[in-house]
């Protein structure tokens, strides 16, 4: 029953630390941009998805209003598309110490299309898109390209796990080490003194045949 208490907790841990990583690692989407606009959008329990020096109080739900940037775009299939904001992140989460939001919204303008003549760009954001919460990913650059199967290798979210994992590894084996050369000896000892404590008991206390 604790085995699987124990995989349990591992697995929420894991689920958790996972969607961590998923919001907050950077992302690229190829896609034709067909709007830029600034909206007034209110802010209340999703605060925490907007970024933190902009919302206002975020107290619990009193919802506040702040004029945020939005960037419209499409997907190479026509069909499916994405709404971004346009927020800078400043010195706060995630680190992506962003303060060019206005230059951004600029150059998405310029590199807006129709859909006879796309323009065909990636747009690396974090975060997620859940209309439920009106909940929108952040953009943080935009790339003009030629084509849109470019193939575009994630450099940096392959450098961030591996150094992850690194660590991970090397904190495993420290603890491995120091398990190795004081906790176990230490429980050993306890053991031990134990087992003499039961035997001394036993022989003062057990009956005599």
């Amino acid at each position: 029953m604790w085995t699987k208490i124990k995989w349990g907790l591992r697995i929420v841990a894991l689920l958790i630390i996972g969607a961590f990583l998923h919001y907050t690692m950077p992302q690229r989407d190829v896609v034709q941009i067909i709007n830029t606009y600034n909206k007034n959008t209110p802010i209340g329990a999703n605060w925490m998805f907007y970024s933190i020096e902009d919302t206002g109080t975020g107290v619990e739900t009193t919802a506040t209003i702040r004029d945020i940037r939005f960037i419209d775009a499409v997907y190479a299939d026509g069909q499916s598309v994405m709404v971004y904001r346009n927020e800078d992140t400043g010195w706060f989460w995630p680190p992506y110490f962003k303060w060019d939001s206005s230059t951004l919204q600029a150059e998405a303008q310029n590199l807006k299309s129709d859909k006879a003549n796309p323009q065909w760009v990636a747009i690396t954001h974090y975060g997620w898109r859940l209309p439920i919460f009106s909940i929108f990913p952040n953009a943080v650059s935009v790339t003009p390209l030629a084509d849109p199967n470019v193939t575009l290798i994630p450099w940096i979210n392959i450098i961030i796990l591996a150094f992850l994992a690194f660590l991970i590894f090397m904190v495993r084996r420290m603890w491995l080490q120091f398990r190795e050369r004081m906790v176990d000896p230490a429980v050993a000892e306890v053991e031990e003194a134990g087992d003499r404590a039961r035997g001394w008991f036993g022989r003062m206390f057990g009956r005599k045949t």
